[in-house]
């Protein structure tokens, strides 16, 4: 019960832009001057990684619904997608099913225009796909021919390939740490 109350007036003191809560120190600021101690306003972007617009819970989104984009031959392109990562595309009849993702972070980062990080200046986008087993997807890549480099290093958040779609697009591949594996 003491936390929910802590969070309410967290939340209360918040929206109202006052104090209603304060630390022990604060408190005993007061109570010595009289006058109320200052608090800092919470961070830019606070409310909306808190999840509150206004005062009020913000809606969210869930996940991605769908990733759509122009390619020279959607067909080819399509296929090869679901040949080498397995992805399908939009059912198109009856008792066909659509790409079921598994639950997991999603990265969704802007870039600065002059980014260099997609390789070619000219794509605006990258896809990253969480996989499993890195060594053995790019293994299966690379054993239907297609350019893989896995990145040497590993993060704190895990290990990276980088490869290309037929049409050049950027494709990042991305193996989660696991939560007691060493970096």
């Amino acid at each position: 019960m003491r936390f929910q109350r802590r969070q309410l007036l967290q939340t209360l003191s918040f929206a109202f832009g006052s104090g209603f809560l304060w630390s022990r120190n604060q408190l005993g600021m007061a109570a010595q001057t009289a006058t109320q101690p200052k608090v800092s306003p919470p961070p830019a972007g606070a409310a909306v990684r808190d999840g509150i617009a206004g005062g009020t819970e913000m809606e969210k989104v869930t996940g991605i619904g769908g990733f759509f984009f122009r390619a020279k031959d959607p067909k080819a392109l399509a296929l090869w997608y679901q040949q080498h990562l397995g992805i399908l595309t939009i059912p198109t009849s009856d008792g066909e099913t659509a790409w079921q993702q598994e639950a997991g972070s999603t990265a969704f980062a802007p870039f600065p225009e002059t980014s260099k990080y997609f390789g070619d200046p000219q794509k605006v986008w990258m896809l990253n796909f969480r996989v499993r087993d890195l060594d053995k997807m790019a293994a299966q890549l690379q054993a239907a021919g297609i350019a893989v480099k896995i990145d040497a290093e590993s993060y704190p958040y895990g290990r990276f390939a980088r490869l290309h779609d037929p049409e050049g697009n950027p494709i990042e591949l991305w193996q989660p740490a696991k939560p007691d594996a060493p970096h």
